[in-house]
């Protein structure tokens, strides 16, 4: 009798063997190494290939290959403490298409004239739950009405440009906008007219800014946009892009109102050091757009 014959008997029970072959959830036996004896129903499904077929095989085999590094490093270690491991990763079908997966493989210990040692993995299909995380992750981090990014994303965002103008001693420049005359159109027109202003704006501001850039609501009429890699003339010549696209009538529907926009910048020298540049740009950014305001009066 071989390793496979012999770890083959631990599901041949009438029992345990029916457990294996209808468990819902993917099931194999596995050598140490991670190579295949035995996959059962559920597993061939998640996989798109029979039972049959993966014998032979390893999860490493159809594991996606940004992945590969990280499983390689639990299972190294699953092999040096005899215990259990527990891992995320994505799996892919013969069709290329991916399945995010949840691994957990338990390694048994030999028994004297029995089976030898080997590992009990379950696969369990987590694609359901990374999308509902996906989707909570997006909406902890963006503002519901426009879809931009809100004020803990924009703060994120921020911080990783002080810190990539720290490192490579670049520019970053921060610009924060405040409608003129929003408290007019809701009181005016009712707040599913001032909504539909917001989006309007949103979608425009988007539509100036370049890739590398990142619009956020903050809150409000309130709006900010990070700039990386920006020297502050460039800032203010997409400050005036900015008040061209946005300000002046807009149209929406059968509803036209009209809104100004004030536009403060801050700027931060290349090589800054981001924990101090982080606040301070803000204010700076916001103290201006005041400033602005108060001269459009």
């Amino acid at each position: 009798m071989d390793d496979a014959d012999a770890v083959g008997t631990v599901v041949e029970g009438p029992d345990l063997g029916s457990a294996f072959t209808n468990s819902p959830m993917g099931v194999a036996l596995c050598r140490p190494g991670g190579e295949l004896i035995a996959a059962n129903r559920a597993l061939g499904e998640l996989l798109g290939r029979p039972p049959t077929e993966l014998a032979g095989t390893s999860l490493l085999d159809v594991t996606h290959p940004d992945d590969v590094a990280a499983v390689v490093t639990v299972r190294r270690a699953l092999e040096e403490s005899r215990s259990r491991a527990r891992y995320e990763c994505r799996l892919l079908r013969p069709d290329d298409t991916e399945v995010a997966v949840q691994v957990t493989s338990s390694w048994v210990e030999g028994s004297p004239g029995g089976s030898p040692p080997h590992l009990v993995t379950v696969v369990e299909d987590v694609t359901d739950r990374k999308e509902l995380e996906a989707r909570l992750l997006h909406l902890s981090v963006h503002d519901p009405l426009t879809g931009l990014p809100n004020r803990l994303l924009f703060r994120d965002r921020l911080r990783h440009a002080l810190e990539r103008g720290h490192r490579e001693h670049t520019p970053t420049c921060v610009l924060v906008l405040d409608l003129d005359g929003f408290k007019a159109v809701n009181d005016r027109h009712g707040h599913p007219t001032g909504d539909a202003v917001l989006v309007t704006v949103a979608d425009r501001l988007a539509s100036v800014l370049r890739a590398s850039d990142t619009a956020a609501r903050l809150g409000g009429d309130e709006f900010a946009v990070v700039c990386e890699n920006t020297e502050r003339t460039d800032a203010e010549h997409l400050a005036t892009r900015l008040r061209e696209a946005i300000t002046g009538t807009l149209t929406l529907g059968p509803t036209t109102v009209r809104v100004g926009l004030s536009i403060g910048i801050g700027s931060v020298d290349g090589g800054s050091d981001p924990e101090q540049a982080q606040e301070a740009v803000v204010r700076e950014a916001d103290a201006a757009m005041y400033a602005d305001k108060a001269r459009r009066r």
